[in-house]
């Protein structure tokens, strides 16, 4: 069904002639799955699910991964658990496609690398946070301040960090006011 090179790539062909309505499932469990230089996941797991239909192959699955990225604030590298699920119609011909537009190969190889990309893709956040209260990196000396504090950032009464403690921009705004007065 799926070949040791790419085991994402199922042949579908004992399908092909199956009646209507009939399934199999393929579950995956993969230590590491590089899907480009910028998508590399460890712990894949998916189940797979190819039915057929009057109009084609129906594969629908459930994704689960693990993703190493970049916090958007305080820029370390952390792992990101993702979630994701789709169904998608592989056509007979061109006029059963749907609008993602796939056509089930000659050959009857369903290459799921490309669509698996893109469904994991959506999960990943526009601005992903190792934690949701990161307070990113200090803007003058760049330490990380949700793991360490600067002479840059001071606590106020209740524990917070106040933030340019130093004060040099009010300083240097009150001296450019006094020095035209």
């Amino acid at each position: 069904m799926s070949n040791s090179s790419n085991p994402l790539c199922i042949n579908v062909g004992f399908l092909l002639n199956q009646p209507v309505g009939t399934s199999h499932d393929i579950p995956f469990e993969l230590e590491r799955l590089d899907l480009s230089s910028d998508l590399i996941f460890t712990g894949f797991e998916a189940v797979i699910r190819i039915g057929r239909t009057p109009q084609g192959m129906l594969v629908s699955g459930d994704l689960r991964a693990i993703t190493k990225l970049e916090c958007a604030r305080c820029l370390s590298k952390f792992n990101q658990p993702l979630e994701s699920e789709f169904s998608e119609l592989y056509a007979f011909n061109r006029k059963s496609t749907t609008e993602s537009d796939l056509i089930l190969p000659e050959d009857a190889n369903l290459d799921l690398r490309p669509l698996i990309r893109e469904y994991m893709m959506l999960e990943i956040a526009i601005n992903p946070l190792c934690r949701s209260d990161c307070r990113g990196l200090c803007p003058v000396c760049g330490e990380n301040l949700t793991s360490t504090t600067c002479e840059h950032h001071t606590l106020n009464c209740e524990g917070e960090p106040t933030k340019y403690s130093d004060n040099s921009l009010a300083r240097a705004l009150s001296k450019a006011i006094s020095e035209t007065e």
